[in-house]
């Protein structure tokens, strides 16, 4: 593998992507709605209310959550409490979703996409081995997915901060188990969507066939991540940890699977088809 090559071709599909406002824009508008107009307007709500019965209710509920949660939970008032718990173990794991759904949609058009564009045939006939274009390509859907969730998860840190930090006597977050779940976590099942969907994209005929069946390929691994994520907040700090090793280790065994799906042949149009 060739990695000057890799990221030559992670290159060019990036610079395409920032050209095509018609797709960026759209998720850009998806990632400041999650991670910022939705959680604003809730926390906001939550902690302007004041110490009213319904708020206090939601608090007392906290009660019922595992031990090792109850734990982590801070704040001395109801609507502290109940800001915190929103904030870390309700509202954070669109940070998970959000990355998912990005990358999803980049990678399903990568390869089908080429022989649409009739750039296909040069790509096939470039000193870039398979290999290479399939890290490439893999680079380039990670990346958006991942900048968005930098981006996305700083501003949503102001968010939480700003509104709940005083109500639990400073900033708190990210909390080390999200520091874990965004650098341990969340790239290995990045990888284990993308290297199926690129595996897709490489079989089918069109792009709009490629998102139809990427999309039963994510929605599924989506929820997974997201409930797996929830999970690991609430259990034990080794959780977070072992789900991840899990993960990166069935992330390279799809990774070295998947890079077979991409030949020359198909990157031409021929022998595509499921």
């Amino acid at each position: 593998m060739n990695w000057s090559r890799c990221l030559t071709v992670a290159r060019t599909d990036l610079k395409q992507l920032l050209r095509a406002k018609d797709f960026w824009m759209p998720m850009a508008i998806l990632g400041l709605l999650f991670f910022v107009i939705v959680p604003a307007a809730l926390l906001l709500l939550i902690t302007q209310l004041g110490s009213v019965e319904a708020i206090a209710e939601v608090s007392q509920t906290l009660d019922a959550l595992p031990a090792a949660a109850q734990e982590q939970v801070q704040g001395a008032t109801p609507e502290g409490r109940t800001g915190f718990a929103l904030a870390v173990f309700l509202v954070a794991p669109v940070a998970v979703v959000v990355p998912l759904t990005i990358s999803t949609a980049v990678g399903a058009a990568t390869i089908v996409g080429e022989r649409e564009k009739g750039t296909g045939e040069f790509l096939a006939n470039s000193p870039a081995s398979v290999q290479d274009i399939y890290i490439g390509k893999l680079l380039a859907s990670l990346v958006p997915g991942y900048v968005t969730t930098a981006v996305g998860f700083f501003l949503y840190s102001l968010v939480v901060n700003i509104l709940v930090g005083p109500e639990v006597g400073g900033w708190f977050f990210p909390t080390a188990q999200w520091w874990v779940m965004i650098l341990w976590v969340l790239p290995p099942f990045l990888m284990i969507c993308l290297s199926l969907v690129l595996r897709l994209s490489a079989r089918v005929q069109s792009t709009a066939a490629a998102q139809q069946a990427s999309g039963l390929v994510s929605l599924p691994l989506i929820a997974i991540a997201y409930g797996q994520s929830t999970g690991a907040l609430f259990g034990a700090t080794w959780v977070p940890f072992a789900l991840g090793g899990a993960a990166w280790i069935l992330a390279l065994v799809s990774l070295r699977r998947g890079v077979r799906s991409v030949t020359r042949a198909r990157l031409l149009g021929v022998g595509a088809g499921l």
